[in-house]
């Protein structure tokens, strides 16, 4: 009885689209045209203006003829004409007196067309529900952008039997990439990997099944995106979070890394830069979904894909850079010499490591099995073995792996470890045989010998010569750098010299910030097609003492998160201690939450959200727990997307996995301190939950922990105000001018008992970093917090 009422449910659901579709338009008449020049005069927008037709610029000097979200500071595009064919400024689109749709490029060469020459086109129409369509004089559509979607669709689409969405290449690369989406004429609903660059022996690792009954998908206004069988009754659904197309805008793309995601945009927030928040995804880990022997998997060949909040992520082991840094899912190239093979072979093992990945798999490239043996067996045997890349082992069995390592991918279900074999020292590792190298170098000694016997006259010219040069030579690297870079292992970070620093900051003058130990300036690497960095020079203390710098390069090298600022590499020369970050256009919270303009309440909460993801991660999912010791606004950074960055680890605290405190002396900043630090108790994870809950109520209320006050005030401070006014019921005192909170009372309250609870003085009270993420997803409820205690006044 359940399903019929289902079905009925869907089926009134479905019709609930079509009822708001008609619309007033603004038509395209024949005749009309627009020329690729800038995005704001190359463009028709739609009636309420959410949608916009035209040229965008996604290159240099490279455009779009697309459909885009208008009216949100990203303009997110929807869809593409010529995605595989840029075009150049000056490029033209016209809807011709004879009724065509063409696209020439600046030369006048026809790029794109639609098909609907003879079919009666009166006028063009870019809609609100991000369709564009030619029309008749009936007004019924000729031709409908719908019909042929790229990589998007959006709410009132509909797609039919043997439609195909095509991901982009990458992030930034519109042309079709790696992985289609499509409701095969068998009628199931499948993901692929494609067989780049041919559409062919595709492989698939995501499907619904609805086999010879499949007909249709649906996306409607309320979020539903499902399948439905040739006389409409539901078959099976991909999305069932439902929002409203009033408040959100919503899209549901095949992205370049093979994920299908759902995606919603508050609309209250459409002026302010933001991300899109993800409503729903599938597959659910793609990671473990790539099982096929043939291809790279999600990620490329020698490469390894891991989940993480922000989706899958690709890394390259030990020995091994990514092929191209710009598109990661080229995979990884090995950076050390290979191993000989003949009677080389076992004098280069002490050249060569292995770096230990627990829990991840390379499922292609087995070659040869062994049982009953141990891991150390496992390693010696394929450091014997020029042809091993490296093994896989579990509880006595070692699988050896030959290049290139395939479907690499690391998930905490796997049980077992993989070791990678790379070269300890790239430059010392020979390329062939040494049998070749002694005879040549004998037969130099021989020929040698006679010439200077017979030479006498010139070696006693020679010899003051060359002990002048020696002795100059060994006096001049005395004074100079001896070691120019520390070894590091485990990192793929760059190094850089001194003098590529020095020319990047244009000798150090544009600063960017400074703090106790260290001054940042912005820097240009010229090397790197002109990117924007952060160079961190630390000062004469920390030059003096290494512990500092090897715990920064230690804790941010290995990291590596949506919500972490990236080490990308460092300077070890001479006295020079200098660390290289990513640039982060948009500042530091600090500068965002407490400046002229106060931040949409919206805008807080999904930075809260993403400070909390990243100090989980630094808690729990790194190798080594990270306890980052100073949390605050200035250490929090927000990138182009004004998503949270967590940065600055040079107070950063290493856990091994089997430790769980520490002793140490008081570290962090005044005001962000747990009582911990003053108290002389051991030192846990925990101190950076309580630094977390005074950020919190920061961010919540747009107002710094303390503010002094007038002659006759007491000065405020935040976390005292916040419990009183929490207790009292009174917590709007805190919100004035500040509408948009106000009218979510009871979200913001939650966020509130968060906080509370992560400034117990006790830190047994305090919740764990998961813990708190859950409780700010809505995963978990979040109970009534207890007084904090009076503590906290007595430590500003």
């Amino acid at each position: 009885m359940a399903c019929p009422l289902i079905n009925l449910l869907f089926f009134l659901l479905m019709f609930l689209p079509f009822s708001t579709l008609a619309q007033t338009s603004k038509n395209i008449y024949l005749g009309s045209s627009l020329t690729a020049l800038k995005d704001d005069d190359s463009s028709w927008a739609s009636p309420s203006g959410e949608f916009a037709f035209g040229f965008r610029e996604v290159a240099k000097d490279g455009f779009l003829l697309a459909i885009w979200f208008d009216e949100i500071p990203n303009k997110t595009i929807v869809w593409a004409a010529n995605r595989d064919n840029l075009v150049p400024k000056g490029s033209k689109v016209e809807l011709t007196v004879d009724g065509e749709f063409i696209l020439n490029d600046a030369t006048g060469k026809r790029i794109w067309y639609t098909q609907s020459a003879g079919s009666g086109v009166a006028y063009a129409s870019m809609l609100d529900t991000g369709n564009f369509v030619l029309a008749n004089r009936s007004s019924s559509n000729v031709w409908e952008s719908f019909s042929y979607p790229t990589d998007t669709i959006l709410p009132s689409q509909t797609l039919n039997l043997g439609f195909i969405l095509y991901a982009r290449y990458t992030a930034t690369n519109y042309s079709s990439g790696r992985f289609l989406f499509s409701l095969q004429p068998d009628g199931n609903l499948v993901l692929y990997t494609t067989n780049f660059p041919q559409n062919y022996n595709n492989k698939a690792y995501w499907a619904v099944e609805n086999p010879n009954i499949g007909f249709r998908v649906i996306f409607n206004q309320s979020g539903l995106i499902y399948v439905t069988s040739k006389n409409g009754s539901l078959l099976s659904s991909i999305s069932s979070n439902t929002v409203s197309v009033q408040d959100f805008y919503q899209r549901a793309t095949l992205e370049y890394d093979g994920v299908f995601r759902h995606y919603v945009y508050p609309k209250s927030a459409r002026r302010w830069p933001q991300a899109w928040s993800t409503s729903s995804f599938v597959p659910p880990n793609i990671c473990v979904s790539i099982l096929d022997s043939f291809g790279g998997g999600a990620c490329g060949l020698n490469s390894l894909c891991t989940l993480e909040d922000q989706g899958p992520t690709c890394h390259c082991p030990n020995g091994y850079s990514f092929i191209d840094p710009k598109d990661e899912r080229r995979g990884c190239k090995q950076n050390f010499a290979s191993q000989s093979c003949g009677e080389a072979s076992k004098e280069e093992t002490d050249l060569f490591d292995f770096q230990e990945l627990q829990n991840t798999d390379y499922p292609g490239g087995d070659y040869a099995q062994f049982l009953g043996v141990t891991e150390d067996w496992c390693k010696q045997n394929c450091l014997d073995d020029c042809f091993c890349a490296g093994a896989f082992f579990r509880t006595g069995e070692c699988v050896k792996k030959r290049l290139p390592l395939s479907n690499g991918r690391t998930d905490p279900s796997f049980t077992g470890k993989t070791l990678i074999k790379f070269g300890k020292q790239n430059s010392t590792v020979k390329s062939g045989g040494g049998s070749n190298t002694e005879k040549k170098d004998n037969k130099t000694s021989i020929l040698f010998g006679p010439v200077i016997l017979s030479g006498s006259a010139v070696l006693n010219f020679l010899l003051p010569l060359i002990t002048y040069l020696v002795v100059s030579r060994a006096y001049s690297r005395k004074v100079k750098v001896i070691q120019p870079y520390p070894v590091i292992s485990g990192m793929n970070l760059k190094h850089f010299t001194y003098e590529e620093l020095n020319n990047a900051t244009n000798q150090f003058e544009e600063e960017l910030g400074r703090g106790a130990s260290a001054i940042v300036f912005k820097g240009v690497l010229a090397s790197d097609n002109g990117k924007s960095v952060a160079v961190k020079s630390l000062d004469s203390r920390v030059r003096e003492n290494d512990l500092e710098f090897k715990a920064e390069v230690s804790a941010i090298g290995r990291t590596n998160h949506r919500n972490l600022v990236q080490l990308i590499g460092f300077c070890y020369e001479g006295e020079h201690r200098i660390l290289v970050y990513e640039f982060m256009s948009n500042g530091s919270l600090a500068s965002f939450l407490f400046g002229e303009s106060m931040p949409n309440w919206y805008q807080r909460r999904k930075i809260a959200l993403e400070i909390a993801r990243g100090l989980f991660y630094l808690h729990e999912e790194c190798s080594s727990q990270i306890v980052h010791c100073d949390i605050k606004p200035q250490n929090i950074l927000l990138d182009d997307s004004f998503t949270a960055r967590i940065s600055d680890f040079g107070l950063a605290k290493l856990l091994r996995i089997d430790q769980t405190l520490t002793m140490t002396g008081i570290r962090g900043t005044k005001g962000y301190v747990a009582p911990e630090w003053w108290k002389r108790l051991p030192i846990t994870a925990k101190v950076d939950i309580y630094s977390y809950g005074i950020l919190l109520l920061e961010i919540i209320f747009c107002k710094k922990h303390f503010e002094a006050a007038a002659e006759d005030e007491d000065p405020m401070i935040l976390a005292d105000w916040a419990y009183d006014c929490y207790k009292q019921n009174e917590l709007h005192q805190l919100l004035k001018n500040d509408d948009e909170a106000m009218h979510d009372m009871k979200e913001m309250e939650k966020y509130v008992m968060i906080a509370i609870w992560c400034i117990q003085e006790d830190p047994l009270l305090r919740p764990t970093m998961k813990k708190v993420t859950l409780m700010l997803e809505g995963t978990v409820e979040v109970s009534a917090p207890p007084d904090p205690s009076s503590f906290i006044s007595s430590i500003l």
